[in-house]
């Protein structure tokens, strides 16, 4: 994957189909190439991921917006764990 990441020039994470994440202060995360939503509460929304399973927990959490490829979660965000995941 590192050779054809390189070939054209691209990040091996996005090559590899990796779940990017972006958390914006306390109050909202961006979660893009995710597989699902398992579970959600206003307390805790678990995202399925080829990686494991992001687990964000907080209070008044929200789906803000979800696509195929990313879900945007508000509230108020204690906490983001990858559940799961397998070791490197």
């Amino acid at each position: 994957m590192d050779s054809v990441a390189e070939l054209f020039d691209l990040p091996a994470d996005i090559v590899a189909g990796l779940p990017h994440l972006e958390l914006v202060g306390n109050r909202q995360l961006f979660l893009e190439r995710h597989t699902g939503i398992l579970g959600y509460s206003e307390e805790q929304i678990d995202v399925n991921t080829v990686s494991g399973v992001v687990r964000v927990r907080g209070q008044r959490l929200t789906l803000v917006a979800m696509t195929a490829e990313e879900v945007r979660i508000g509230g108020v965000i204690s906490a983001v764990e990858l559940v799961g995941a397998e070791s490197c």
